[in-house]
């Protein structure tokens, strides 16, 4: 199965120039299947983050803290904690210019903030979301993995 791709048609006063870049919203890695073992650990708490929103140094960090999970305990078997560590540094955010975010978190990111700056500051604050990391409440399929812009739904 190939990659969707869009095009896009930009005239100068010389050449046509023809665009291509990936079609975000049907792209393969915004549903690539999480592996179970991820989905089972950290999805039974919250959303499966996607690895690639994260470098690799970051997953470190959050995995060897799971005793202290952003103030909770979410410790796991050490060999169980290795295979999740290596499965997410594979496929962490692998651009040398990524720079981890704030104490590790996906939603200080500089590809979140940005992604979100249309988001006005009061819809945040409603009850169906209440925090930036409650990625389930505009995205209905983000526990699939699947964050399409076509499918968000903000609450009212």
């Amino acid at each position: 199965m190939g990659k969707s791709v869009r095009a896009g048609v930009a005239w100068s006063t010389a050449v046509l120039v023809v665009v291509v870049s990936p079609a975000w919203a049907d792209d393969d890695r915004r549903t690539a299947p999480l592996n179970p073992l991820y989905r089972d650990e950290c999805g039974s708490c919250h959303v499966p983050f996607a690895p690639r929103w994260l470098p690799a140094e970051s997953w470190r960090r959050v995995i060897g803290r799971l005793s202290d999970h952003y103030g909770v305990d979410a410790s796991i078997d050490p060999a169980r904690g290795r295979e999740l560590l290596d499965w997410l540094q594979t496929r962490a955010a692998g651009d040398r210019r990524t720079v981890p975010p704030p104490q590790d978190r996906i939603t200080q990111s500089a590809w979140f903030l940005r992604e979100h700056k249309e988001v006005a500051s009061p819809v945040w604050q409603r009850s169906g979301v209440r925090q930036p990391s409650n990625c389930a409440a505009c995205h209905p399929r983000a526990d699939e993995g699947s964050f399409r812009e076509r499918d968000i739904v903000i609450p009212k």
